[in-house]
């Protein structure tokens, strides 16, 4: 649905985006990271038209957004991280407004009743937008980004400013918009991009310098595949149980964290999945089991490490395969 070949904007001398390309499918919501200044936000104003790239190609739905930029936005819903409203407009007033504006062919009355529907707005269709609160007029700026049913949605910070009921309340409303629409979701919130987004695209310097599930990235930047678990019984006993798993690489008991329970940080080989192994030894020894959690690198620890490293890059595993089969033909 959103197809980007080498895409590259100047400003004067400076390179803002670096030669990027990626693909987003249909009905797949991928979240855009990257810190200020990196070339996130031209990046998202070059795929909605508001600026024209230096080189290369942004497709929406086939369409180049420079060469038919009418037909590629007809595609597009919009969402600014500031909404674009008027607020001196009543709620149902503004929407018939953009549903004019963006010359809307659906039936008026039940389209924009669906949009408000969906959006959870309908009841305060005739309020003036001044007058509510900052998440209903994030909602709001959500309906009008939906007027016209367009397949593909471009949302910059959507859940800013708003409280933790608010936030959660849009992200429920943007992973149920990911059934039926393509999204591609930017935010500074990490635990919402892992919660909401299929894939990550992490952009630093102009460029990608990573593209991947939030799970890959974290085990592709790991150094080490470590589990802790926290387990009831003889502490001895228990850590040279865990130490003769196959692919267990070092076990280690930690301080007591209750009467009789220690936890127990265990790194596996490269490969290896300990998970289960560690479950059966539990019950077959009867140390009941009280907790499992990955030691592995968090979002927000990859982001950090990735943007605040030497140039690191993390290739995606279409970029790994593509540099295999490459590898294969060069022997």
């Amino acid at each position: 649905m959103i197809e980007v070949r080498n895409l590259t904007k100047h400003y004067g001398d400076k390179r803002a985006v670096n030669n990027i390309s990626f693909t987003v499918e249909d009905g797949e919501i991928l979240g855009f990271l990257g810190p200020n200044g990196a070339g996130k936000s031209t990046t998202m104003n070059m795929l909605t038209g508001y600026i024209s790239s230096s080189s290369g190609q942004a497709l929406i739905n086939g369409v180049d957004i420079l060469e038919d930029p009418i037909k590629a936005k007809s595609y597009i819903g919009y969402l600014p991280e500031l909404p674009p409203l008027y607020l001196d407009m009543t709620v149902k007033s503004y929407l018939n407004y953009v549903y004019d504006l963006k010359k809307c062919k659906l039936p008026r009355r039940a389209h924009l009743n669906e949009v408000m529907t969906l959006t959870k707005i309908s009841d305060v269709s005739h309020r003036l937008i001044k007058n509510l609160s900052k998440g209903y007029k994030q909602r709001v700026g959500v309906a009008q980004a939906l007027i016209g049913n367009p397949p593909v949605l471009i949302l910059d910070e959507p859940t800013v400013g708003l409280d933790p009921k608010q936030i959660l309340e849009i992200r429920t409303l943007i992973k149920k918009l990911g059934k039926n629409h393509t999204v591609i979701l930017s935010s500074h919130i990490l635990s919402e991009i892992q919660a909401v987004c299929d894939r990550i695209i992490i952009i630093n310097h102009g460029v990608i310098a990573a593209h991947d599930t939030a799970d890959n990235l974290s085990k592709n930047i790991s150094t080490d595949h470590r589990i802790i678990a926290r387990i009831e019984g003889p502490r001895d006993e228990i850590v040279r149980a865990l130490r003769n798993i196959e692919g267990m690489k070092y076990c280690r008991a930690d301080m007591e964290r209750e009467e009789g329970v220690y936890e127990y940080e265990m790194e596996a080989e490269a490969g290896a999945d300990i998970r289960r192994d560690l479950f059966d030894i539990a019950a077959e020894h009867h140390w009941p089991l009280l907790g499992v959690r990955s030691a592995e690198m968090t979002l927000e620890d990859v982001f950090l490490k990735i943007t605040m490293g030497e140039g690191i890059v993390i290739p995606n595993e279409e970029d790994k395969k593509l540099g295999e089969q490459k590898k294969g033909g060069d022997n």
